[in-house]
This record gives C-alpha cells, sequence and structure tokens, in this order.
C-alpha cells in the first residue's frame, strides 16, 4: 500500500492548459482520503487551517473567506446574489471572455451593468475607467485579474487606487481565478473587497472547489440588504446560509448546510500548506515563500514568451507589462492552424487549450505555466514545453513547404 511519501501519479501527458493545472503527488494522495464524516474531529481542523492559509496567500488579516462546492462561477453567483441587488448599478471591465460572463451573471440577478470594453489584448484606459466613475454612482466594479481567454493581466492596485479615490463607497470585486497563487494580490493593502477563485488553477488542486474571499465592507453590504428585509437572490449562493458554516470551522466547530467536498478540502489543505510553506519538500529542502512562487511564475512565463517569440509566435496581450505570468496566449504563425499545433504537441505528450475568445477563436492558442510545472522546476515541465513547440513547428514547416 502506497504512503504519501512514496506515492507517485501515474505517467500521462503534461496537462499545460490554463487550468485544470497538473497537481503536486502530495495533493492527489491527500484527494485519496478515506472517506470522512463532514463533521467528524479529524476534519473540523483540516477546513478551518484551509480557511486560515487562503488569507496568507491572499495578504489579508480579516476578510471572510468562503469554500464552497462548486466552480469559480459560484463566485460571480455569490457576488450577484449577495453584493449586489436589483435595480442596483455595476460597472464591469471587460478584457475577454469572462466580463462577458460576469456580465451576463450579474444581469440573471436584476443589476443594471454597464461594461467597459477594451480591445482585444489589452486593458481599459484609466482615464476611461476615472470618467466612467464621475459619472454615475455604482455600487460596485467587476474586472478579470487575469482573464484566461486572452492572458490579459489587469493592473489590480491601480484599479482599486482609481476607484477608492474617485468612487470611495464603490465596492471592488476581482475575478482572480486565473490569478491567485501566481499574481501577486495584495487584498487588504490594495483595498479590495471581494476576490473570487477556484482551486484548479495557481491553487494546485483538482477542480471542484469555489473560493471567496470578502471584505468587511462586502460582509456589511450583505448585512444592510438582510435589516432592510431584502433577501439574497439564490438559496445556495447565500452568504446567511454559508458564513455561519464558515465561522464555525474556523473556531473549531462543526456545522452543516450542505455537504462540503471532503476529500477536495484535504486535497486543498494539502495544496495550501506546500504554497504557505507549512510543509518542507519531499527531499526535506525549505520550500520557496509566496513571494519567491511569484517570481518564480514570472521566470518560467519569461523563458515561455522568449521563446514563442524566437520561434514565431506573436501574443495576444498588446503589451508585455498586460501579460499574466500563469498563462501564455499566442497566435499562430502565418500558415500555421490549431488542428496543425494542438494534435502534434499531444501526440509528444503535452496537451495546451485551443482559443475561447470567439472574435479570434480559431487563431489562437493557450498554454497555461502555473503551480507545481513552474515551482519544482526539476521536472522539467517549461523546457518540455518549449523543446515540443519547437520541434512541432518545424515538423509543420516541413510538411507545408513553409520557410522560417
Amino acid at each position: 500500500m502506497s504512503t504519501q511519501g512514496t506515492f507517485k501519479q501515474a505517467p500521462h501527458k503534461l496537462l499545460v492548459i490554463p487550468g485544470p493545472i497538473e497537481v503536486a503527488d502530495g495533493v492527489l494522495y491527500a484527494n485519496a482520503h478515506p472517506s470522512m464524516s463532514h463533521v467528524s474531529p479529524e476534519f473540523i481542523p483540516v477546513f478551518g487551517d484551509c480557511i486560515r492559509m487562503i488569507r496568507e496567500v491572499l495578504f489579508t488579516q480579516n476578510a471572510q473567506p468562503f469554500l464552497i462546492s462548486g466552480s469559480g462561477t459560484l463566485g460571480w453567483d455569490q457576488v450577484a446574489a449577495n453584493v449586489i441587488e436589483p435595480g442596483e448599478d455595476a460597472l464591469v471591465l471587460n478584457t475577454g471572455y469572462f466580463g462577458d460572463s460576469f456580465t451576463d451573471c450579474l444581469e440573471t440577478y436584476g443589476a443594471n451593468v454597464t461594461q467597459l470594453k477594451a480591445p482585444i489584448g489589452g486593458t481599459v484606459p484609466f482615464d476611461t475607467l476615472a470618467t466612467a466613475l464621475q459619472a454615475k454612482a455604482y455600487k460596485l466594479l467587476t474586472f478579470t485579474h487575469v482573464d484566461t481567454s486572452t492572458g490579459v493581466l489587469s493592473d489590480a492596485a491601480r484599479i482599486a487606487e482609481t476607484v477608492r479615490r474617485v468612487s470611495p463607497n464603490t465596492l471592488i470585486v476581482m475575478d482572480a481565478v486565473c490569478s491567485v497563487a501566481s499574481e501577486e494580490i495584495k487584498f487588504d493593502e490594495w483595498g479590495l473587497d471581494v476576490v473570487l477563485t477556484a482551486s484548479q488553477k495557481g491553487l494546485g488542486t483538482p477542480p471542484g472547489l469555489s473560493v471567496l474571499v470578502a471584505s468587511e465592507r462586502a460582509i456589511a453590504s450583505w448585512t444592510d440588504r438582510k435589516k432592510r428585509g431584502v433577501r439574497e437572490g439564490s438559496y445556495y449562493a447565500s452568504w446567511g446560509k454559508w458564513l455561519p458554516i464558515m465561522k464555525a470551522y474556523e473556531s473549531g466547530s462543526p456545522a452543516y448546510f450542505a455537504t462540503p467536498p471532503v476529500n477536495l478540502i484535504y486535497a486543498f489543505h494539502a495544496s495550501l500548506s506546500l504554497i504557505t510553506a507549512k510543509v518542507s519538500s519531499s527531499n526535506g529542502s525549505p520550500l520557496p515563500s509566496i513571494n519567491e512562487r511569484f517570481a518564480l511564475h514570472h521566470a518560467a512565463s519569461q523563458r515561455v514568451k522568449s521563446a514563442a517569440l524566437s520561434l514565431g509566435f506573436k501574443q495576444v496581450p498588446l503589451q508585455d507589462k498586460e501579460a499574466a505570468n500563469g498563462m501564455t496566449a499566442l497566435y499562430f504563425p502565418t500558415g500555421v492552424q490549431a488542428s496543425d499545433l494542438l494534435p502534434r504537441l499531444g501526440k509528444k505528450g503535452i496537451i495546451v487549450a485551443g482559443g475561447l475568445l470567439a472574435a479570434i477563436k480559431d487563431s489562437y492558442f493557450r498554454i497555461g505555466h502555473m503551480g507545481v510545472s513552474v515551482v519544482n522546476e526539476d521536472r522539467g515541465d517549461v523546457e518540455a514545453v518549449i523543446k515540443a513547440l519547437g520541434e512541432s513547428l518545424d515538423e509543420i514547416y516541413e510538411e507545408k513547404g513553409i520557410k522560417k
């Protein structure tokens, strides 16, 4: 029978899409924990530790985490059901597919949404943002920190500063599904109100856990609607149902509303313990700090992007400083299509993602480089991707008679 020290996951193709990502052996082993009661004395501190550790990852002291079974999309529903009310105004900074989707979610719950759309590969100019905030009093503003469809990284600190300065009562909501643990996020310092994410990207855990962290201001907004007798817009996503659960587990007591994904929480705990350096590496050496992890993601990103440029690829982001560190979105070179490149990479054991944004869907693809693939450099994942890209492109050019 395997133990955590000897367990190795089965050989498989390297998964380098922008989530789900590769997970560490110890995380996958933790996911195979024997079945446990969600109110058992053994499970309670595991859940409580996860709540505390996610605060560390986001650099916040007092914000309230919600760990709920579901995808990252459930975070949108939490915001739309608890923070904003029907008829209230929301401003969405749209840098791709997920700006459209968050808008759709907010409108489903009755919010009045105004979008500021960036050009493909770009971000919304800050003077445009300031002008919009001066024109109307918005209950909240949302933006996608890294839009997985384009690989565009928004300047979260500057967006938050602009909102706080121009419209201080507007709540700042950041969709960080593709950025938590691969991009620096300083929740308290930047003055964020909601950060929502999921388990399967930079947090290095299998899919299935919605992770949301809410500021005291965001919780106060929800409390105010309760005092006025305005019910939440959702039953399952209701903070009224989930807040007592989170507080109970963090304090060391069991509570029940809906069954949490117990095994996934064990896996999440194992991954967070690695990210926050609560444990040692498999060989006993110290693990990188959170800030060192950010530097490793940046270094891996630069290697991938530099190699891609030298091979003739072009980034979707219009500016290098607005390109994510946890993923890369690349246009195909002239004469090359998805059907040429992606299957070849697959045959070499490399799984990347095709295009997602409708307007350019067939002209680009996406590579993820997050978590264990960049933190554990001994794996050689980044080098394997770069090597496979170069070899595949050479094969395509030779087959099609394209000159480099």
